[in-house]
């Protein structure tokens, strides 16, 4: 029998459940069956709104997570993706340009970012992120997770937050990257790191119920995380109906829900 604690036993299996997620993500794409390539930001949004989807449609939809960056590239490569959800709409600008999809798109969401801090750790959250400055400062950061700015827009929005307060450069030593911000989000609850800055709608999924603190930042503090998707053009009936459905009332419903913002 494990002698883990109550709330070690909770974290390692949020963390298990964040990994499979990942997992999922990769392998997905390997499916002639897939339809949709959505931000990891959606995963937890995107599987009640498919539920509603199939109940009135009878129509099902397959999904593959991960960073937007990485989808874009596929896409223009020639990947078989027929819905394209991004986290940043210049993705979608840019794919539309080259041709790649039906139209420019539709915003869908605005998203927003966290600061979160485990229990136990050093780290006080504040919009301000003047405790991560204090904890900084004092040597108590060892370990900071955001996803990849290199290809993840919730990295970069989070980058941009860091930079807004000047504490860039002094966290980059600390830096853990996730390749998405679903595995950002599973490096911060981890009992290896002091804390993290990730998507707002994975702290608010009742699937997850993370334990720690957090904070939601300020939009002011880094770019808008204005939220686009298009259709591809291989895009069959399906993914147009899911499209159309994505743009109801009700849908957007669930979205705001999960912490997204609507454009409107």
């Amino acid at each position: 029998m494990s002698n883990a604690s109550p709330a070690v036993f909770k974290r390692k299996t949020l963390q298990f459940l964040f990994a499979g997620l990942f997992c999922l993500s990769l392998n997905i794409y390997a499916a002639d069956t897939t339809i949709v390539a959505a931000a990891s930001d959606l995963q937890f949004a995107l599987e009640e709104v498919a539920q509603e989807f199939t109940q009135e449609t009878g129509l099902t939809v397959k999904f593959s997570f991960g960073s937007s960056g990485n989808f874009a590239r596929q896409i223009m490569q020639g990947a078989p993706y027929e819905l394209f959800m991004s986290a940043d709409e210049k993705y979608v600008l840019e794919l539309a340009k080259q041709h790649k999809t039906l139209d420019d798109g539709q915003l869908y969401a605005i998203g927003r970012l966290v600061l979160y801090a485990p229990k136990g750790s050093a780290l006080r959250v504040d919009s301000a992120m003047q405790g991560l400055e204090l904890a900084l400062k004092n040597g108590e950061i060892k370990r900071f997770a955001i996803a990849n700015p290199e290809h993840a827009p919730y990295g970069r929005a989070a980058k941009a937050a860091l930079t807004s307060v000047g504490l860039w450069e002094s966290i980059q030593p600390h830096l853990v990257l996730g390749e998405n911000v679903a595995q950002a989000a599973q490096f911060a609850i981890s009992d290896s790191t002091q804390g993290g800055i990730f998507a707002y709608s994975l702290m608010l999924s009742p699937k997850l119920k993370i334990e720690g603190n957090y904070v939601l930042l300020p939009e002011y503090s880094h770019p808008p995380l204005k939220q686009r998707m298009v259709l591809t053009k291989t895009a069959g009936a399906t993914a147009k109906a899911f499209y159309a459905f994505l743009q109801l009332p009700k849908t957007k419903a669930i979205l705001q829900r999960y912490g997204f913002t609507s454009p409107q």
